[in-house]
């Protein structure tokens, strides 16, 4: 017997109509100090760019304190520093934010974590969100890292975004395949 999914059990496809408000591309000012452009593109398992994803981005500021009522440790927050963005994938399955490397932060034991972004990510035929990480290259914390440290040495590139230019890095996300993205379960 086949089972063809109903309307209510699939995610997606995002219409735009009353959800522009909430995207936010710009963590900080283009200008501001330490400023770097992140943009790639997600990729289905075949290659094809996936049109109609969302992808929510958080983090720390360069200091490594999140912008979050929560997080009261005596650390500057940057000037009108956001530490959390969305946006839309275009037709060609692209996205770029605007933010800083953030700086470390907390992990499990209170052990410190590398400079990282938590990316998630929905899309049509997705129940869950699938979430991730972004790390920064030539990053020496990286090496002791608890949660990178849980991934096998050969799928880490996966996570590690690459220069693109001044202030800028590519990191392109891969659904599946042999170069498939690591993803981590909430």
């Amino acid at each position: 017997m086949s089972l063809i999914p109903t309307p209510s059990q699939t995610v997606g496809p995002y219409f735009s109509l009353g959800l522009d408000a909430l995207n936010r591309t710009e963590l900080c000012a283009p200008e501001a100090p330490g400023a770097l452009t992140l943009s790639g593109q997600l990729l289905d398992g075949a290659g094809a760019p996936v049109a109609d994803a969302v992808l929510e981005i958080w983090q720390a500021a360069r200091s490594g304190r999140y912008a979050h009522p929560e997080d009261r440790r005596e650390l500057p927050l940057e000037k009108d520093w956001k530490g959390f963005g969305r946006v839309p994938t275009d037709r060609e399955g692209r996205f770029t934010f605007t933010t800083v490397k953030p700086g470390a932060v907390p992990g499990p034991a209170a052990q410190m974590q590398a400079p990282h972004i938590v990316v998630l990510i929905g899309m049509r035929g997705l129940l869950r969100h699938l979430m991730t990480r972004i790390y920064f290259p030539d990053e020496p914390a990286n090496e002791r890292d608890p949660i990178l440290a849980m991934v096998p040495l050969a799928r880490r590139p996966t996570l590690v975004a690459q220069p693109a230019g001044p202030k800028a890095l590519r990191w392109n996300i891969n659904l599946q395949g042999p170069d498939e993205t690591v993803f981590f379960s909430y």
